[in-house]
């Protein structure tokens, strides 16, 4: 990371459709699906505020893909974290063009598809392409990585993993 520079990005919003999974050809999964985020901005001097939607681009790789394509569906609430990439590609009248995506290192399920909360699982990936990473899935479950024999193994996180309240500061 060059000194003094943050590239980082936290989105919490719904999927537009469901997630296109490619591979590689060294077989590395790439997922990419498009993200929608809400706001609120001024309309007119009376007080009144209009619902904006924004559109991101989310591209993630490795074992974060593999788990976009087995969990993420259209309308499905997810937290998303990463970084932001801008690309840029000359059409065919020369002209440049440019596109931003934002790259997830991270992707979190935070509500079913009606927005009713119901399970959550996280998925967690390092490097750009690399395929390296390990995924999570499930409210109290932990997938971990696929064995010799190509299963997960499935075992129950304790119900609070956090510290004891009396080791909260405030």
């Amino acid at each position: 990371m060059a000194k003094g520079t943050v590239n980082k990005v936290i989105l919490v919003g719904r999927l537009g459709a469901d997630p296109d999974i490619r591979y590689s050809p060294n077989g590395v999964a790439v997922a990419k699906f498009n993200l929608a985020t809400n706001d609120y901005v001024s309309a007119g001097t009376e007080g009144n505020r209009e619902e904006r939607t924004e559109w991101h681009r989310i591209v993630t790789f490795g074992k974060t893909a593999e788990f976009c394509g087995n969990y993420l569906a259209k309308g499905r609430q997810v937290y998303v974290e990463g970084s932001i990439r801008t690309n840029q590609w000359d059409d065919p009248q020369g002209q440049k063009r440019y596109f931003t995506d934002i790259i997830a290192r991270e992707i979190q399920l935070l509500g079913s598809a009606e927005g009713q909360g119901q399970g959550q699982g996280q998925a967690q990936g390092q490097g750009q392409g690399q395929g390296q990473g390990q995924g999570t899935a499930g409210g109290q479950n932990h997938m971990r990585n696929p064995g010799p024999a190509g299963r997960s193994a499935i075992e129950e996180l304790p119900a609070n993993t956090g510290p004891p309240d009396d080791d909260i500061p405030f």
